[in-house]
């Protein structure tokens, strides 16, 4: 089995007291289901697992009336095996996206509070996509309504680089020693140093989606991992005929068949016209949003400056597409494509394939994607945010200089910057200015979560004491 990260997530979800339903979102095919079964067999007594897609019938259970009483009783009748004990059962909602009316249900069961509830989708952001237009133009309102304040939402994710060396059977201390060489900023010795390299080339050609890595690790062959990926990549195409608007159906496709031409060209942003000559954004917009809320890609925006806030920076209409799983954008390449990674003969790929990998770091670290592009040419690969600073990030499949990244430190009055990173195909080392990291350190980024601020303690009492005294000089 697997361990992933959202595990421990889970089990935070369980341990805080009067928790709300769990809505588990992510990319067809990333585990959520597997996962949350396996947490609610190990957590819970009794089980209760309902899939909309497979089983439309359960759909019926919570038409009508949302008390849960008459949600259980329709489901007694429905599944007669199951049982519902009071704070010793979790109903497991998979593909809740099926069943709007199930999503709104979640605020009853919040209230009625008996039942643990954890509910998955793989494309709740799109889930009647056609039918909202419809009712627009209807002028009809919509009927189910999200539980706002009711349900506590997480992004689940295919396996990250960390994870990937697990299921590779890495031990803790393996990467406890190159995370020492990362923060030590000294080199990795060079047998872990060459294996490490050799794992990522793996999780390059692998991807991170569970199934993909799992026939990977049984059978070491890639013509089965490819024919698996070809068939999930069916199934991304088939949602897009079953959810989407009949008119922006074939556009979808065309936006995301265009992906590879569109990086391996290394255009400096998403073009429409590449999708289809004479393409427009008005013909594209919607259908590449269509792609973003199902969670098959991700853009990265080109900002106006080299400061913070990066999103507040962002072009809304400068951006580049990369697929949420750097196998998905292999699977997508002329095929052969993978034995070339591995012998390191990477052609046009290279700026598309290494650029593939820091953005699929980045996503599966929650993080926004940034680029920095002037019109005199200077191009900044990434941005990110470390430590209160914008630190710009190079990315190399090989060991070439980085003439953009140096032209903008020395520019300080322009661009603000004073560190900067650059991953490639060398070991760890520093000169002034710019830290040189082996591409397989970008799972060691660290950023500031919510968590991390430490707010300075305000003695209320104290003030309000301040406050009275003021009032009394008066």
């Amino acid at each position: 089995m697997l361990k992933r990260k959202i595990e421990e997530t889970l089990a935070q979800w369980k341990s805080t007291p009067g928790h709300n339903p769990l809505v588990v979102k992510g990319i067809r095919q990333c585990g959520k289901t597997f996962i949350v079964q396996q947490f609610a067999q190990d957590n819970y007594e009794n089980v209760v697992y309902l899939n909309f897609a497979l089983e439309p019938d359960k759909i019926t259970a919570f038409l009508g009336s949302k008390d849960v009483y008459t949600i259980l009783l329709n489901l007694s009748t429905l599944m007669p095996e199951a049982k519902f004990i009071p704070s010793k059962t979790c109903i497991i909602l998979d593909e809740i996206q099926d069943c709007p009316d199930a999503r709104t249900s979640l605020k009853s069961f919040k209230t009625d509070g008996r039942f643990d509830i954890i509910a998955t989708g793989s494309l709740l952001g799109v889930k009647g996509y056609g039918e909202r237009a419809k009712k627009k133009k209807n002028k009809k309102l919509a009927k189910n309504s999200i539980p706002v304040g009711y349900e506590t939402i997480i992004q689940m994710y295919p396996l990250d680089f960390e994870e990937f060396l697990w299921a590779n059977g890495i031990r803790q201390e393996a990467i406890d020693a190159v995370k020492r060489c990362y923060t030590e900023e000294r080199p990795v010795p060079e047998g872990i140093h060459h294996a490490f390299k050799q794992l990522l080339y793996r999780y390059v050609i692998v991807g991170g989606l569970p199934a993909c890595v799992n026939k990977f690790l049984e059978t070491k062959h890639m013509g089965k991992v490819a024919a698996m990926y070809e068939s999930i990549i069916d199934e991304y195409k088939d949602d897009m005929v079953k959810y989407a608007d009949d008119a922006d159906k074939p556009h979808i496709r065309e936006c995301f068949e265009s992906i590879p031409r569109q990086l391996v060209k290394e255009n400096k942003k998403f073009q429409y016209s590449v999708v289809r000559k004479g393409g427009r954004a008005s013909q594209y917009a919607g259908s590449l949003q269509w792609l973003e809320d199902a969670g098959i890609i991700r853009r990265c925006y080109n900002t106006f400056t080299t400061e913070l806030p990066l999103s507040g920076n962002a072009k809304d209409d400068v951006f580049k597409v990369y697929p949420t799983d750097i196998g998905i954008l292999m699977a997508m390449l002329d095929p052969g494509t993978r034995a070339d990674v591995l012998q390191g003969n990477l052609y046009g790929y290279k700026g598309a394939i290494f650029e593939g990998i820091m953005a699929d770091c980045l996503h599966k670290k929650g993080q926004g994607l940034f680029y920095h592009l002037k019109d005199s040419g200077l191009e900044l690969d990434f941005l990110i945010r470390q430590k209160g600073e914008c630190i710009p990030v190079e990315v190399k499949a090989k060991t070439a200089k980085a003439k953009s990244l140096a032209t903008a430190v020395k520019n300080k009055s322009v661009y603000h910057l004073d560190h900067a990173i650059k991953f490639g195909d060398f070991n760890v080392g520093r000169e002034d200015y710019l830290l040189t990291l082996p591409t397989y350190m970008e799972f060691l980024l660290e950023f500031e979560g919510v968590e991390d601020i430490n707010l300075p303690i305000l003695d209320i009492d104290e003030v309000n004491r301040m406050s009275k005294d003021f009032l009394k000089d008066e």
